[in-house]
């Protein structure tokens, strides 16, 4: 899977980026920020039959190694120390006494003896402690560690023991196992032990190439890049170093390709036994940073399978010839995975809209929209028309004299109610029993009373109407107007007076 995207890459391209520097199999480094720099002793590969086992270092380091500000470990510890994961280290063993590890390293028969140091120092490098006040520590250091061989007792690679290490380890619960071992050839039997480690979820991590000494290293001749096993599998995780400088050893062995690249070269960790410290170079060295990196991820998010802490490591890398790990990048990096969603069902396009109820609509909003208008300019127009009485606009008043003046409503109002006045004084006079009121000739005074014209003084009785004897007895005495007699007061029929 992850290891066939990188493996295909042209092996020239890699060798030019990756095989240039030089390797230093000893270094000065401080014991302190301010004493004189100290040398660290190598770290040893495999001894020879008659070459004694690797005795504890007298020499510490007490300033931080250049692993750690590349690793980002301060930053790192603040989100995981890779509590509750077990690693497997099958390598050369791993001292049984070991400070930096104790109380969490569990070995595996004769494991717990590292003649070498080589197991030791990898262990180191994935979970081992500080001491107090110490400056070296491991990637997890809260990672509890089964020890395994890959190696004979001497630290000379073997399939069949690596097998059997692979399988110790996954029955001893570790979920990441770094394989300390870089062979020329594939061995069905290892194999056959990481598919079935692969199969029970456990991340396995491997050197992409061997780890070499310099004096095995060939003067002025560059080996031809090939794959080794178990990193050239496909799901084991294989990891290419890189130094201080970001190079390699000069004539170090080359893989066709690797997953990621991490600190190998110049490292500084612990020894088989003591609390001293040795110097280191390798790709498995750089295999160990990657393994504990893996712990970290598993402790941080325990739900991941193997297959997504591996791309957790993966796909945060710093992009390079081979992408370089970064730990805080794998812990905070959110990887979704895809969702299968449903298919879509066919869209469904609605018939169209019929055209009458648009019609429709349209001639309501066209009628409305007149009533308004004809019932503003009523509005506008009715008290203007009243206020000129009606006439066209533009024309001025009648004068007096023009002619008969139209009377406006008020007027008419007006004589209405003078009439009715006039009518109701009648029939109250009829009422009351008045006598007529006959009009009145030209220059001839009316008798009161009667309606009668009464003659003017000097004239003769030829000028009074015949026919008016009674008024002629009358004309030389004093006219009393006759008044009808009022009905008694009282009702009654006498005693009373008459006014």
């Amino acid at each position: 899977m992850f290891g066939d995207r990188s493996r295909r890459a042209a092996a020239g391209t890699a060798g030019a980026v990756l095989a240039a520097g030089v390797m230093l199999s000893l270094t000065s480094l401080p014991a302190h920020a301010d004493d004189e720099p100290v040398t660290l002793p190598p770290l040893a590969l495999e001894l020879a039959d008659d070459v004694a086992c690797t005795a504890a270092s007298d020499t510490t380091a007490e300033s931080r190694p250049w692993t750690w500000r590349a690793l980002q470990l301060t930053r790192a510890r603040q989100l995981s120390s890779g509590e509750g994961v077990t690693v497997g280290v099958v390598g050369t063993g791993v001292g049984a006494d070991v400070p930096a590890l104790s109380g969490r390293l569990t070995a595996v028969g004769e494991a717990g003896v590292d003649c070498v140091g080589h197991g030791s120092f990898a262990a180191g490098l994935i979970a081992g402690a500080a001491a107090e006040d110490g400056a070296v520590a491991g990637v997890a250091p809260a990672a509890e560690v089964v020890a395994a061989r890959a190696t004979t007792e001497r630290g000379a690679p073997d399939a069949a023991t690596a097998a059997a290490g692979v399988r110790a380890a996954v029955e001893g619960g570790a979920s990441v196992i770094w394989v300390g071992v870089a062979l020329r050839g594939q061995h069905d039997g290892l194999t056959e032990a990481v598919d079935e480690a692969l199969a029970a979820d456990v991340v396995v991590v491997a050197p992409a190439a061997p780890d070499v000494s310099p004096e095995q290293l060939p003067a002025g001749e560059e080996l031809p890049p090939r794959d080794y096993w178990p990193a050239a599998m496909p799901q084991v995780l294989s990891v290419l170093d890189f130094g201080p400088q970001d190079v390699r050893a000069d004539g170090a062995p080359l893989p066709l390709a690797a997953d990621l690249a991490a600190p190998g070269g110049d490292v500084v960790g612990i020894g088989p036994e003591g609390q001293g410290h040795f110097l280191g170079t390798g790709p498995s060295l750089a295999a160990a940073h990657v393994a504990g990196a893996a712990a970290l991820v598993r402790s941080h998010a325990p739900e991941l399978d193997r297959e997504e802490v591996v791309e957790r490591l993966l796909r945060p890398a710093y992009p390079d010839v081979v992408p370089r790990l970064d730990v805080v990048a794998s812990l905070t990096s959110f990887l979704g995975r895809p969702v299968a969603l449903p298919e879509p069902e066919p869209a469904v396009v609605p018939p169209p809209a019929p055209a009458e109820p648009a019609t429709r609509a349209l001639w309501t909003a066209g009628i409305g929209a007149a009533v308004v208008l004809v019932v503003g300019a009523l509005i506008a127009v009715v008290p203007r028309g009243k206020a000129r009485g009606w006439r066209p606009a533009g024309s001025a008043p009648p004068l007096p004299g023009d002619g008969p003046a139209v009377p406006g409503p008020r007027p008419r109002r007006r004589a209405e109610r003078a009439e009715e006045r006039a009518g109701a004084s009648r029939h109250e006079e009829a009422a009351v029993g008045l006598a007529p009121v006959v009009a009145q000739s030209a220059g001839v005074r009316a008798t009161p009373g009667t309606g009668a014209p009464l003659a003017p003084r000097g004239e003769t009785d030829a000028a009074a109407p015949h026919g008016g004897g009674g008024m002629a007895q009358q004309r030389h005495r004093p006219m009393t107007p006759s008044v009808p007699p009022l009905p008694p007061a009282g009702g009654g029929s006498g005693g009373g007076r008459h006014g």
